[in-house]
């Protein structure tokens, strides 16, 4: 049988082969060409070219908002000055409750808010000062407008700014809470944000992995594009300044008291905290059988604002009977332990400590019916830094003077901030009676309701009382 190879063909076939081969051949290059001209395209399309979102489009403010703590969307930024562009400027706060100057704050040093740091343009006047179009700085930015002076330290990073940020932003319904793109510290250089204590950028990396921390250099450039009008998608504009020009203030001398008269999630907080501890301990640790008291010491030599030696032992030996009687758990740790704090205080109750920078770790503490804020003062000085972060937490707070506690009912607070008459906040010598504290935390896990005669519950009558002391006050 006559057999015919694959590899030769008839003559007949050959003008056909060659014709499917050219079509092919054609189509092939064509695709090819296609390719090669349309793929830059796309990438220039889809990566480089910025949106340019009309310039007239008016700034809005979602959720509530109060003095130095503000959220925009379209909030407009050309030549290092702020824009809001709106047809009814008294929707907004006054320019002063919104910013300042960011220059460092001292006696007779002027940082009224001027045209330089925001100006209010309706939208026939933007085009003519902002241009056309703007540049589209997408997400959510958090921009911390003030200086260096407070913000390296650890309790006004996280008391106050992470805080009070995000008490605000809580007020937002829920589908529209998301992670901040951003942080922005325009008026910072370097490193000059970050605390001595070394917390600050690894506890912000641990909550935030995925928010990048720019400092004045990023400013700097978009200051050297003069010629460009960027847009804000989202934007929380926070001022230390302009905080303090709430009412609220004036009693309380904290950034976050205008903050406090906002309606926020009782839990706002826990997302943060969960995450922090999640990252940087996990998620499988076993639970504590008991209660945990920590006592949060500062008595190493040379450091100020510290207890009697007297006092520290009386303190020890006090919480030692409460952990012998099995109420309770008690460890004893530095304040300077660093991000070992996260997971001693994340199992803890309880918080023991003269009134500083350690109490701040509270945020770590899980919020519950017996979670407790002990802070040790000098007898009658009064400061608000951690009752303010206890109340937003969940956590109920004493104030200790001595061998008396005070403690306050929701909406009812301390008159004033005081200074003790010659010892002030800072004394090295301060005294407590560490039988009293005992007895108050004995009391808090007795589930009775009952407190020792030690106790003080506050009305508006003692509140009279006390404001009537005496002790000098800080004006």
């Amino acid at each position: 049988m006559h057999t015919i190879s694959p590899f030769r063909l008839s003559p007949r076939r050959k003008p056909v082969i060659w014709l499917v081969f050219l079509v092919t051949v054609t189509f092939l290059f064509s695709r090819v060409d296609r390719c090669i001209h349309t793929t830059p395209q796309s990438i220039t399309s889809t990566f480089l070219s910025p949106s340019t979102p009309t310039v007239g489009t008016e700034t809005t403010q979602p959720g509530s908002n109060t003095h130095g703590f503000n959220l925009f969307d379209n909030l407009y930024l050309r030549n290092g000055t702020f824009y809001i562009v709106t047809s009814i400027p008294s929707s907004f706060m006054p320019r002063h409750h919104i910013v300042s100057r960011p220059i460092p704050r001292g006696e007779g040093v002027d940082i009224q808010a001027t045209d330089q740091e925001l100006q209010f343009l309706t939208p026939a006047e933007a085009k003519g000062i902002l241009g056309d179009k703007a540049i589209s700085i997408p997400g959510f930015s958090v921009i911390f407008h003030d200086p260096s002076q407070f913000m390296s330290h650890f309790y006004h990073w996280w008391g106050e700014l992470i805080l009070g940020t995000f008490r605000v932003y809580s007020t937002l319904e829920q589908a529209q809470y998301t992670a901040p793109t951003r942080f922005l510290l325009p008026n910072v250089a370097g490193d000059a944000w970050r605390d001595l204590t070394g917390l600050n950028g690894p506890l912000m990396r641990a909550a935030f992995p995925s928010s990048p921390i720019e400092n004045a250099d990023w400013w700097a450039d978009m200051l050297k594009l003069s010629s460009s009008t960027f847009v804000f998608e989202r934007a929380m504009l926070v001022d230390r300044a302009a905080a303090h020009k709430s009412p609220l203030s004036t009693n309380w001398h904290k950034m976050i008291s205008s903050t406090m008269e906002l309606s926020a999630p009782a839990r706002f907080w826990n997302p943060i905290r969960e995450r922090i501890v999640s990252n940087l301990v996990g998620t499988d640790l076993p639970r504590p059988t008991k209660p945990v008291v920590t006592y949060i010491t500062r008595q190493t030599p040379n450091r100020r604002r510290k207890l009697s030696d007297s006092s520290h032992e009386s303190l020890l030996s006090a919480l030692g009977e409460l952990q012998k009687e099995g109420v309770c758990e008690v460890q004893v740790v530095e304040e300077n332990e660093g991000v070992k704090l996260v997971e001693l205080v994340e199992r803890s109750t309880v918080l023991v400590s003269v009134h500083g920078s350690g109490l701040t770790h509270q945020l770590w503490m899980p919020p519950s019916p017996l979670s407790t804020i002990i802070e040790i003062f000098y007898p009658n000085a009064y400061s608000f830094d951690h009752e303010m972060i206890a109340r937003n937490l969940g956590h109920r707070h004493y104030a200790v003077w001595n061998d008396t506690l005070l403690t306050y009912p929701e909406g009812r607070y301390h008159p004033k901030i005081k200074y003790a008459e010659h010892l002030d906040l800072r004394g090295s010598e301060i005294p407590v009676h560490g039988p009293a504290v005992a007895a108050a935390i004995r009391a808090r896990f007795s589930g009775s309701g009952v407190e020792p005669e030690s106790v003080m519950h506050l009305d508006e009558s003692h509140q009279m009382a006390l404001a009537l002391d005496s002790g000098r006050e800080m004006l």
